[in-house]
């Protein structure tokens, strides 16, 4: 049993985190220099912590599959990131936006982590800005902000529909300063695949250089995992293909308690699915939920171009159900109400599709200002569909994205494992059961930026790692472990490939424990992906020489993980006898077909302690709300 100590800190939650860093060790100025750090991952939380922390003065190393680390997958959150500002006068605060964080995730948040990401999140829109980001300007100067769901204020900070790239180019240019001072080392083409512990403290990781095949092993005082979600268990995702798992799973299985693993969001405006062999999905940014008004015809197994179905006949569902929130209606709401409208039989055209229509703001504004809010977007959807979205309406239908589940860290975003700290969308920390639109970018920035400059010093002054070599033996054991698991992916010699079998554990991931989840279906698919696990062990054929470029082998170690941890997400769905979120359980809803929380029973944290292959603990951190009261969510 993994004891779970969540080290909040004491006073009002208006103070913790002062009092924290008032409170916390400090590390002298000559000896940062004696203290190196890895960070896996080279997105926005993994770029901004190597910048800052090689700005403090440590020894960076920076490990990325990437060609670039600017190649990172924080480029693809295009809509925006929130933060408190203000700037419109229109009732934020730094209390609101905690208040919406904790009620979009359904109340199944950390309430300290969340009030600090509220704190810090002003800072952060300074810090870019400083940096040269180009966030969108009104005409007096000041930054402008858009609205996003879950919201009732316009809080989101933008530049057009390529807010995460900008925003990584910042942090990107913040580590190169880095690196050309010697401060931050990046090794581009090498993938985690494990973690070393020593003594029970993390003190490095075994990576393979995926240009060569060459087993590589790095050292450091601690070790930071920045390496996003796991929504490509799902096959079809909104996630870039290489996105994956591997790094939390294998640390995982040396002893950091995965938490909250069901807890997945799925995108409501996302293109739908095109044919068979498609290999991603692409995100349409909620910005567009601004302008755009989503509908679907009235009349089931309606085939008529969506122009010529007149206004009397079309039901604004989202406008008709939510009428304060509308088509600002949160993620998770947003996409069973699509679903439930093509349930109804009455999808685009019938295709799993709604529409989401511009015409209104185009008459109303102009298509020049919606050309400018949206013009790359549009693009891109004209690029993809062969349709003009400035004459007829973009189809779009729900899709996996992102996962408010990973790593259990504590309020230092360190895991169970001292010394194995974790950034971004792979901790679980601030989303609870749904994540509000753009609070990702602010999420990754936070850790990396505003937070682990503080709590990484705090372990290294107060616990005083010991540096270990990589010739100990547990490097060298790790080592093994990897190579002969390498040599049985390539002996196995079956007839089916890797994509083939992730494509079958997506549609049962999908099917099953997707949007809509029940008791049958969970208890089914958690023994039919045990089934497939086996299969994937006599029957994968993995061609291709471990001393080379390999990305059939590189997908085979990170499909491996996935039957693994999509085993744990059901059986975490299953247990968690209640709907909260993104996690809907069909036996738990209310009349109206909203979740129904039970927070009796599970107001806690989820985290699952690995034991061996389908086989994991229970482990609970209570939620005690102390500064908001728990309260049914309605966004009507």
């Amino acid at each position: 049993m993994i004891k779970l100590d969540a080290k909040i800190p004491e006073g009002r939650i208006q103070d913790k985190w002062n009092n924290y860093k008032f409170n916390m060790k400090l590390v002298g100025p000559a000896n940062k220099r004696k203290y190196e750090i890895i960070i896996v991952g080279s997105g926005l939380a993994g770029a901004s912590a190597a910048a800052s922390l090689g700005e403090l003065g440590y020894n960076v190393k920076v490990i990325t599959f990437h060609d670039s680390p600017r190649r990172a997958h924080s480029i693809a959150a295009q809509g925006g990131i929130n933060a408190a500002k203000n700037y419109q006068n229109d009732g934020d605060s730094v209390y609101r936006l905690f208040y919406d964080t904790i009620k979009g995730g359904d109340f199944r948040a950390r309430e300290a982590n969340v009030y600090r990401l509220a704190e810090v999140s002003n800072n952060i829109i300074d810090q870019c800005v400083a940096q040269g980001v180009p966030f969108a300007r009104e005409y007096g100067g000041l930054l402008d902000n858009r609205s996003f769901g879950g919201a009732l204020v316009s809080r989101t900070f933008y530049a057009k529909g390529q807010t995460g790239q900008q925003l990584l180019l910042g942090a990107y240019s913040a580590m190169n300063r880095q690196i050309a001072l010697g401060k931050v080392k990046v090794f581009n083409r090498r993938e985690m695949l494990d973690l070393v512990v020593v003594d029970g403290a993390a003190k490095g990781v075994i990576c393979r250089n995926l240009l060569t095949g060459e087993i590589e092993k790095y050292s450091a005082h601690a070790v930071i995992l920045a390496t996003g979600g796991y929504a490509n268990v799902f096959f079809l995702s909104t996630n870039a293909m290489n996105c994956n798992a591997t790094a939390i799973w294998r640390a995982h299985k040396k002893g950091a308690a995965f938490a909250n693993p069901c807890y997945t969001q799925i995108h409501p405006t996302c293109l739908p699915v095109h044919g068979e062999n498609q290999s991603k999905l692409t995100l349409m940014s909620e910005s567009l939920r601004n302008d755009g008004r989503i509908w679907v015809s009235k009349i089931k197994g309606d085939m008529r171009d969506p122009n010529d179905i007149p206004e009397e006949e079309r039901d604004y569902y989202l406008e008709r159900k939510y009428p304060t929130y509308g088509n600002l209606a949160p993620r998770d709401i947003s996409s069973r109400a699509a679903k439930e409208a093509f349930d109804d039989g009455r999808g685009a055209k019938g295709q799993e599709a709604v529409y989401l229509d511009f015409k209104d703001a185009i008459n109303r504004l102009g298509e020049n200002v919606i050309r400018e809010r949206y013009g790359n977007l549009f693009e891109m959807y004209e690029t993809i569909t062969g349709e003009n979205p400035y004459k007829t309406p973009m189809k779009i239908y729900p899709a996996p994205h992102y996962t408010m589940g990973g790593l259990w860290v504590d309020y230092n975003l360190m895991s169970t494992i001292p010394g194995l700290f974790v950034a971004g969308e792979a901790n679980f920390s601030d989303h609870g059961a749904n994540r509000l639109g753009a609070s990702a970018l602010m999420q990754g920035l936070a850790d990396g930026y505003f937070v682990l400059p503080y709590t990484i010093g705090n372990y290294l002054a107060g616990d005083k790692p010991t540096y270990v070599k990589t010739d100990h033996e547990e490097f060298n054991k790790a080592a093994k472990e990897i190579e002969d698991m390498t040599n049985k992916l390539l002996s196995i010699k079956g007839k089916r490939t890797v994509d083939d079998i992730h494509k079958q554990l997506g549609r049962l991931m999908w099917n099953k424990v997707g949007m809509a989840r029940n008791e049958k279906g969970l208890k089914e698919v958690i023994n039919e992906i045990k089934e497939l696990r086996e299969e994937f062990w006599k029957n994968v054929n993995v061609v291709g020489d471990a001393k080379d470029v390999n990305q059939c082998l590189e997908r085979a170690g990170r499909v491996a993980d996935f039957l693994e941890l999509g085993e744990l997400m059901a059986v975490d769905a299953l247990h968690r006898n209640e709907s909260c979120g993104g996690h809907f359980r069909e036996e738990y809803q209310t009349e109206e077909g909203e979740a129904k929380r039970d927070d009796e029973n599970f107001a806690y944290v989820a985290a699952w302690e690995y034991k061996s292959v389908g086989d994991w603990e229970l482990n609970k951190e209570p939620l005690v709300y102390e500064n908001i009261q728990l309260a049914t969510r309605s966004y009507k």
